[in-house]
């Protein structure tokens, strides 16, 4: 078994969770699902504190306070990212990763806040036009989740595509989110490229003792709806919010899923940038999430 990466706080509590020895059959089953969701939360650690302080605040933070409710996310979210490093819970490599999410992030908040697709209803000082700074955390939330799954889970790849045809199709992904609202929208044809170019791609995981494996186009799906459901929760906490939801909450539309799908492709070629996708070598005679090989 792969010994994990000691340049976390969180590898020693892994290798004391990894070496229990339960009776093998249903209680071995059970304890590897308990543990394939003990470390797919300690992966959201950074997008789950900021989730949590942005419902605590809207429940709780003072109307009169000098200080304006999303200044205060944006430093709380700050002193969230130096806590995880300061901590040894996060890598220098994953922050960088996390700073070009921040900077790619609120650059697409600019324009598409001043095309009108969402706005930002409250107050604040630290901001860039009508952007308040905390923004571009929530972007670098799901870079910090997939750049901490992808080490402590250990991925491996079958079948992966030429790196510079997988960044060629990020770069045109990004574009797309911009040029739309002139040009034809091409995202039916990005979505079939996706499919084609990862349709055989295989993602290998390693939950406990025995490397588990799903189709690519899966995983990315399944990260897709689960931001998906953080984003209903932070517009409920009107972090921000979109036309329709101007006079009172109303559940984002799961059109949207398909815009996260884009996007969580783009986070995945910025994080192979720094997690370099190594190949699966290991027999495939071991289960599958989806299939057995």
């Amino acid at each position: 078994m792969a010994k994990p990466s000691s340049h976390t706080r969180f590898a020693a509590i892994r290798a004391r969770l990894e070496a229990v020895a339960p009776p093998a059959g249903p209680l071995a089953s059970i304890y590897e699902f308990l543990l394939f969701g003990f470390k797919q939360a300690w992966a959201c650690l950074f997008g789950g504190l900021l989730l949590a302080v942005l419902l605590a605040t809207h429940l709780f933070y003072p109307v009169d306070a000098g200080l304006a409710r999303y200044d205060f996310l944006t430093l709380s979210a700050l002193a969230i990212q130096v806590g995880l490093l300061a901590l040894r819970l996060e890598t220098w490599d994953e922050a960088k990763v996390i700073l070009a999410f921040h900077v790619v992030g609120t650059v697409m908040e600019l324009f598409r806040t001043a095309a009108g697709s969402w706005v930002y209803p409250e107050p604040s000082v630290l901001r860039i036009a009508g952007v308040p700074l905390f923004s571009g955390f929530m972007y670098a939330a799901v870079g910090s989740y997939i750049a901490r799954v992808w080490r402590i889970f250990d991925f491996r790849f079958t079948s992966f595509p030429s790196r510079a045809l997988s960044a060629v199709l990020a770069v045109a992904i990004y574009i797309n989110f911009f040029a739309h609202h002139w040009l034809p929208d091409l995202r039916l044809a990005l979505f079939a490229a996706l499919a084609l170019l990862f349709a055989r791609t295989r993602i290998w995981f390693r939950p406990w003792r025995t490397q588990r494996w799903m189709p690519l186009l899966l995983g990315w799906l399944l990260v897709a709806l689960f931001i998906w459901l953080a984003e209903n929760l932070a517009t409920f906490s009107r972090a921000w919010i979109y036309p329709d939801q101007r006079d009172g909450w109303a559940l984002v539309h799961p059109g949207k899923i398909g815009a996260w799908y884009l996007l969580m492709y783009i986070s995945f070629v910025l994080v192979a940038t720094v997690h370099r996708p190594r190949p699966h070598t290991v027999p495939s005679v071991e289960g599958s999430l989806t299939s057995c090989s």
